[in-house]
């Protein structure tokens, strides 16, 4: 049986990409002992500037501690055209300490440029996170300028350091619900932009989990990195009632620990398995800064996995 290594994310520690979201009790020291205390082989970047910007600071952390570095996010807002350039800019800097970094840690699995939309900077997207309406997405027009600069940017990280990227679909953001997940891809060029299946994100923006193995069957060839997340299937129903936005939403804890929420996760490890998945799963449990205890979330999380088999 082939080993799947699965890693973690600062997101699990309260460190979100999100305008004054970021945690300040945690230390990027902190939060990678604690990382590798309750036993995971990796983790992503986290905001730019939460670990050190230059691979001859980044390195040592990472080969310290023997774990991998397994990507970023970078969020642009695609939408806009004006946003394509210097968003182009701030990816290809992460990718940049990406390629260095891991360079120098002789990794044998390359970490991916995780890009997403410019997450709820929209208003109507981040108060309707979990029920978008139809009206509520791109026009025509939009969705060809979204996906032009997605390839874009996928193609200028190629180009210049030789990663992969893949989109994230996210809540809050512009590519939330199948519907629109679909439209991406079909969209996009699938030699230069993959997709990073977040299986929280999914039921969330699908209305729960029934979808989520058909879905990774749709999308099979274009699945190039996966994040497990769960999703509280209570939680997910009581936002839909109460209309919260999305931050209510993660405050009352719509993404759960692994195995309490809707997430058939051994029937996804399984789907994996099958396909012959060679990279890194990622945890993310998205939490606000100061929710929850995440030392222990992270060690249940990762028991829960070992007791399925990763």
């Amino acid at each position: 049986m082939t080993t799947i290594p699965v890693g973690n994310a600062p997101c699990s520690w309260g460190t979100l990409e999100f305008e004054g979201n970021q945690a300040e009790r945690f230390t990027f020291r902190h939060m990678l002992d604690e990382l590798v205390e309750t036993g995971y082989a990796g983790s992503e970047l986290g905001d730019w500037g939460f670990m050190p910007t230059t691979p001859e600071a980044l390195a040592p952390e990472f080969r310290t501690r023997q774990i991998a570095l397994t990507g970023a996010f970078v969020g642009v807002a695609l939408k806009d055209p004006a946003a394509h350039a210097p968003g182009q800019e701030i990816v290809l800097q992460t990718a940049r300490l990406l390629a260095e970094t891991t360079a120098q840690l002789n990794q044998t699995v390359a970490p991916f440029l995780v890009l997403a939309d410019a997450n709820c900077t929209d208003p109507v997207r981040t108060r309707n996170a979990g029920r978008i309406a139809p009206d509520m997405g791109l026009s025509d027009a939009e969705w060809q300028t979204f996906a032009q600069g997605a390839n874009q940017i996928a193609r200028a990280v190629h180009a210049e350091t030789g990663l992969r990227t893949v989109f994230h679909h996210h809540c809050g953001g512009y590519v939330e619900t199948p519907a629109e997940i679909a439209r991406l891809l079909d969209l996009t060029d699938p030699q230069v932009l993959g997709l990073v299946f977040d299986t929280g994100h999914y039921a969330f923006g699908a209305g729960g989990c029934e979808d989520i193995l058909p879905a990774l069957e749709r999308h099979a060839d274009r699945i190039w990195y996966v994040h497990y997340k769960d999703c509280a299937p209570g939680v997910l129903q009581e936002a839909r009632a109460q209309q919260w936005d999305y931050f209510e939403s993660v405050r009352q804890g719509v993404f759960c620990e692994l195995g309490q929420g809707c997430v058939d996760f051994p029937a996804v490890t399984a789907w994996l398995r099958r396909r012959a998945y060679a990279g890194f799963i990622t945890v993310e449990q998205d939490v606000l800064p100061g929710m929850g205890t995440p030392k222990q979330s992270a060690q249940r999380n990762r028991d829960y996995l070992a007791s399925i088999g990763l």
